[in-house]
């Protein structure tokens, strides 16, 4: 089944790249209409939409910086109003910025916080306002949140313990809806933050590798499913046994 513009509507923010881009290209393969969100990169958002369109899916782009809570709730609003009801969220913008203690800046921390634990709780509460009973939030944490991720990544883990946290939280509150919240807690993957570092990451993994966008995004898709609706509240931690 492919998406059309009356499809039940997968929003993907951060969608143009890595985990994102596969979230969204799973989801959209899977039968919902995807719209994902970019900041400065238009040309790789709209690539991955092209792709979407050409396997005869439905696909939009939409620019929110997700520090911007006015540019997250125009985002859960546009998807609505382009793609079709609103079934699918997923939250997946965050900025990585790794430094010792004594050199990070207060300019570093503030644009984290607001990215990567106000930005998220912003796009929860406006998704949850316009999902459909019985709707799917699913969080992109990070596997720092349960074990060390290495010097210079506390503001980081921080962060993403936060998500962890407020997933757990709000499962409740949604529950009554039949909406589910999860988070998925990746360890290293083939990302533009991993380049460079791939041997040296995969040396360190029991399974002598990293992991592939793809493989996220499958769990995403299961988050998203039917087969999911007894599943919420919960941190799923993937990461080739690197928090073993």
């Amino acid at each position: 089944m492919h998406g059309s513009p009356t499809s039940p509507a997968a929003l993907v923010l951060g969608g143009s790249r890595g985990i994102g881009a596969a979230i969204a290209t799973r989801l959209a393969r899977d039968g919902l209409g995807v719209a994902l969100t970019y900041v400065s990169r238009p040309d790789q958002a709209e690539a991955v939409a092209a792709a979407i369109r050409a396997g005869g899916g439905h696909a939009m782009t939409i620019r929110a910086d997700s520090a911007d809570a006015g540019a997250i709730e125009g985002a859960v609003d546009a998807t609505v109003a382009g793609i079709g009801p609103l079934q699918v969220a997923v939250v997946n913008a965050g900025i990585y910025h790794a430094a010792p203690l004594q050199d990070v800046r207060l300019e570093t921390l503030d644009r984290m916080l607001a990215v990567n634990v106000r930005g998220v709780f912003v796009a929860v509460q406006a998704a949850s306002r316009r999902l459909r009973d019985g709707g799917r939030i699913i969080t992109i944490g990070s596997n720092v949140a349960v074990r060390g991720g290495g010097s210079g990544s506390s503001v980081y883990a921080m962060t993403k313990a936060a998500v962890a946290t407020l997933v757990r939280e709000l499962a409740p509150e949604l529950a009554p809806r039949g909406i589910t919240i999860n988070n998925i807690q990746p360890g290293p993957v083939e990302t533009d933050i991993t380049a460079g570092r791939l041997e040296m990451l995969a040396a360190r993994s029991p399974l002598q590798r990293v992991g592939r966008p793809d493989e996220v995004a499958a769990l995403a898709a299961y988050l998203a499913s039917d087969d999911a609706a007894y599943m919420t509240g919960v941190s799923l931690t993937l990461d080739g046994g690197f928090s073993i």
